[in-house]
């Protein structure tokens, strides 16, 4: 199949792209730099021609909330509608877990403006909910690191390998629409102050409490995957030693 990875430059892009070709497929990186953009349109109707399926693995590229949701809103709309004109049977966008429940981030109701776009739109799709990335979990820590202390919220997560994350995605591509969400995850869920400790260089010091999550206060369990999800093997343990070699 021929199947078009809007983003396909990024970090989940390029490792989608390799997935998708070491499986046979036709695997096509749209981006800016290839000249395609989602968001203003141009190149999509070259690039989509002849296409059975289009991935977005996108992101917007500010964490203002307006700016993000006007993001994928219009690149989502775009891309449907120049995916409906080029006869592309299946759409498939990566979304995040627990958008609804932890509504009080702005950049996960950004989120949830770019699958109503896709819902709307006149292409078949998939709309899969991933974890959190263990490639990530490291920018958490980052974010949360003050001298010599991480401070983390309790809150649970069930972070995804992003090697499982573009294979599931790929088998996903090659299935039938859905018209409706999927969720993807690791084989574990863990609270996030747990995660750091085993992270956390030599001498940083982690502590736990009734902390916000990047400044939102959200439900413990809002980032965990619900009964149906497909989970992943890889967990953070096996990946760790992955890292280390």
């Amino acid at each position: 199949m021929r199947i078009v990875v809007a983003g396909g430059t990024g970090q989940t892009g390029r490792l989608l792209v390799e997935a998708l070709r070491s499986r046979g497929h036709e695997a096509v990186p749209a981006s800016p730099s290839t000249g395609v953009n989602a968001f203003t349109g141009d190149g999509l109707e070259q690039v989509l021609t002849g296409t059975d399926v289009v991935i977005d693995v996108t992101n917007a590229p500010t964490a203002d909330e307006a700016e993000a949701t006007e993001f994928f809103r219009v690149s989502s709309e775009n891309l449907t509608n120049a995916g409906a004109k080029a006869g592309v049977r299946h759409h498939v966008v990566l979304s995040i877990i627990g958008l609804e429940r932890a509504s009080d981030l702005a950049y996960y109701r950004a989120k949830l403006a770019q699958e109503v776009a896709v819902r709307s739109g006149g292409v078949p799709y998939t709309i899969v909910r991933a974890a959190q990335f263990f490639e990530f979990l490291d920018t958490i820590l980052q974010a949360n690191t003050r001298d010599d202390e991480v401070a983390l919220a309790p809150v649970r997560v069930q972070p995804i390998a992003l090697s499982d994350l573009v294979e599931r995605l790929a088998v996903i591509a090659e299935s039938d629409p859905v018209g409706g969400t999927v969720e993807v995850a690791g084989p574990e869920a863990l609270a996030l102050d747990e995660i750091g400790r085993r992270l956390a260089a030599p001498g940083l010091r982690v502590t736990s409490g009734d902390r916000p999550f990047f400044g939102a206060d959200i439900p413990l369990d809002a980032l965990v995957a619900g009964p149906s999800a497909y989970l992943a093997p890889t967990t953070l343990d096996t990946w760790l030693a992955g890292r280390r070699r």
